[in-house]
């Protein structure tokens, strides 16, 4: 087997650093590093620039390299006997570098590769059935290089049987195709595997796919590279009981996954995509079906409160530890998107990191029956079109940076969560738990941003930061959570924020903030669908937006929003046009006027008489928080004040 120069490129996220390191070439072991920004980062580029492929990767042309041809009828073998092969009944083994082009059929027999260190093998599936029985059909078990070549216009079926007689003892070979060194597949046919035993395509160092139509049907993983999987291109049919595709090295220089384009269909008992160290995607199309897909309904845990458990969280941990992994796109280190169209129907997380997601751009619908997009650390969303259309929790992390892009989520529970776990308790109470403020902080500095949440729209167990963009919160119904939900503060400078909900634990934006806000709670619940509309004393509209849920209490701020000028708060009437987000764009029809008044402060409180005192939730909290967050046990009873429009006497001031 080769050399291989070992270099480390280093992607910094924040405070963190995705860690990037994958060759192929000879020489010594030397390191580098390549440093580029938080928010510029090219992942198409980033992944020619630092996976390294040699020439012969690319060469599929074999008619002229002189090959030798292998023919195989059942279980009878002919080629020419003065080439490097060895046969042994129905078992071919090639001994030296060379080009071999087979074609035939092989009933119960085995291709080998053993041949150390006499340069590149590469072997043309030309239209070739090859079956075993006991064991893999194609094994490389040594060679300096070796390239399957799946030749143009042909068909080629391997596969093993569903027990193996002959192994290593080391429980090697387990996949139909398995090698121990390094392994390329290239060419524009049709290779179809079959995986009866335990893997489809495997290989111990690096697997490197450039093309072709790949379909494999495997019991565990479907395609599996110990140290790389890179694939250039492709088109790839995965059916896997286990991952569908996959790399296993912990080490954090190696482990890696590293896709450049193609269309990839795969439906998988555990994780489509998973990479032990880190998952990169510059471009592709992805239908991905885990763990059999999202369940019908997501039961939510009554128990847990803003992603913090009351119950025993040990156990849970060991639980969750017992379960397997049914993820869509998962990485025990970083992942990072460039582009691309995901159809992602989950049991799990549709997307999942154990450290840092960035998503430069791309077009995800995601059906999960956990976490939509999911970081234990850092997560940056810098454009694209991301819609969770259904989840437990919409986009988690510690961190959540959202500079732009087109971004929906429909919960169950939370609809935009970070948490860090660094809250602390600071006074208990019958029933209740104080928390102060923990570090997580969830920035949104553009784009459009839609919550449908089941649970808390925007929570942060920390602060909220909103800079710029439109974002629009919908729900909860239940007094025990609410639109907006932060421990420290919410500051906002630009953009627009609209929240609807209940009114149990609604918070509104800090005093502290740059631009100004309007909190009106009713004295009873509206329905679903009644519009709200705001404008300024000249009759200009500020904001009309209706809501898809029953809401108490409504949150505006926008940069029109200015003190000392009066405005007034009208519900009901009709639009000729609403945007899916619940904003209404065009032909306003007035409904009835609830309340006019001044806007004398940063945050100004408004109820049906007019201006009004901060209105305690049933945390016994402000609507702006003033840092010392509180959490406890859920109130129980009547939450949502009632049912039904209630008095709509109007004031002005």
């Amino acid at each position: 087997m080769k050399n291989k120069k070992l270099q480390n490129f280093v992607l910094p996220m924040a405070c963190t650093l995705f860690l990037f390191a994958c060759s192929k070439d000879g020489g010594n072991n030397s390191q580098n590093s390549n440093t580029s920004s938080f928010s510029d980062i090219n992942v198409s580029e980033y992944i020619s620039e630092n996976i390294n492929y040699d020439e012969e990767d690319f060469v599929t042309n074999w008619e002229e390299e002189d090959p030798i041809y292998i023919t195989l009828a059942g279980n009878e073998i002919s080629y020419d006997e003065s080439a490097a092969v060895m046969t042994s009944g129905s078992t071919v083994t090639i001994r030296s570098g060379g080009v071999y082009v087979l074609k035939g059929n092989l009933d119960d027999g085995q291709i080998v590769v053993d041949a150390p260190d006499t340069g590149k093998v590469q072997l043309v599936l030309n239209g070739v059935d090859i079956n075993n029985s006991k064991s893999s059909a194609i094994f490389i078990k040594e060679a300096e290089d070796t390239v399957i070549t799946v030749a143009e216009g042909t068909e080629n079926h391997v596969s093993d049987g569903k027990t193996y007689t002959e192994d290593d003892g080391s429980g090697e070979p387990n996949a139909a195709i398995f090698s121990k060194d390094d392994l390329t597949i290239n060419g524009t046919g049709i290779l179809e595997v079959d995986g009866n035993y335990d893997n489809g395509i495997g290989s111990k160092d690096d697997l490197r796919i450039m093309g072709g139509t790949i379909k494999v049907t495997a019991v565990d993983d479907a395609i599996l590279g110990r140290d790389l999987v890179a694939i250039k291109n492709g088109t790839f049919d995965i059916n896997a009981g286990g991952d569908g595709i996959k790399s296993t090295n912990t080490n954090e220089e190696k482990g890696m996954i590293a896709i450049e384009n193609g269309t990839f269909s795969i439906t998988s008992g555990t994780d489509g995509i998973q990479a032990e160290s880190s998952l990169y995607i510059a471009e592709g199309t992805f239908h991905l079906t885990s763990g059999g897909g999202s369940p019908e309904t997501i039961e939510v845990n009554q128990e847990m409160m803003g992603g913090q458990p009351w119950g025993d969280s040990e156990a849970e941990e060991t639980e969750a530890a017992d379960t397997a992994s049914t993820k869509g796109l998962k990485a025990n280190v970083d992942i990072a998107i460039g582009g691309g169209k995901f159809e992602l129907d989950t049991l799990d997380d549709a997307i999942h990191s154990d450290a840092n997601i960035i998503i430069m751009n791309g077009e995800f619908s995601i059906l999960t029956g956990d976490d939509g997009v999911h970081a234990e650390n850092e997560l940056l969303i810098a454009n694209g079109s991301i819609h969770v259309n259904k989840s437990y929790e919409g986009i988690e992390g510690k961190t959540v940076i959202i500079n732009d892009g087109d971004i929906s989520v429909v919960t169950a529970d939370d609809g935009i969560n970070v948490s860090d776990g660094s809250s602390a308790s600071v006074g208990p109470g019958e029933g209740m738990e104080m928390e102060s403020a923990g570090n997580a902080l969830l920035t949104i500095n553009g784009g459009n941003v839609y919550v449908d949440a089941g649970g808390d729209g925007l929570d942060a167990n920390g602060s909220i930061v909103i800079t710029g963009g439109t974002t629009i919160v919908s729900g909860p119904t239940d007094a025990g959570n609410g639109a907006l939900d932060y421990d420290g503060t919410l500051n906002i400078s630009g953009g627009t924020l609209i929240t609807s909900g209940s009114s149990g634990m609604a918070q509104t934006t800090s005093d502290t903030s740059e631009q100004n806000s309007i909190m009106m709670t009713y004295s009873e619940t509206q329905k679903a669908g009644t519009l709200i509309h705001l404008e300024d004393s000249d009759g200009n509209t500020i904001a009309t937006i209706k809501p898809e849920k029953d809401y108490q209490t409504v949150v505006i701020s926008t940069p029109e929003i200015v003190k000392n000028n009066t405005y007034v708060l009208y519900s009901g009437g009709s639009s000729t046009k609403v945007e899916s987000n619940g904003i209404s764009t065009l032909n306003y029809e007035k409904g009835e006027k609830i309340v006019e008044f001044i806007v004398a402060d940063t945050v100004t409180y408004v109820n049906e008489s007019g201006i009004s005192e901060a209105p305690t939730n049933n945390m016994g909290r402000p609507g702006s928080n003033d840092g010392q967050g509180q959490r406890g046990t859920p109130p129980t009873g009547n939450f949502d004040g009632g049912q039904g429009r209630g008095s709509t006497g109007s004031s002005s001031q």
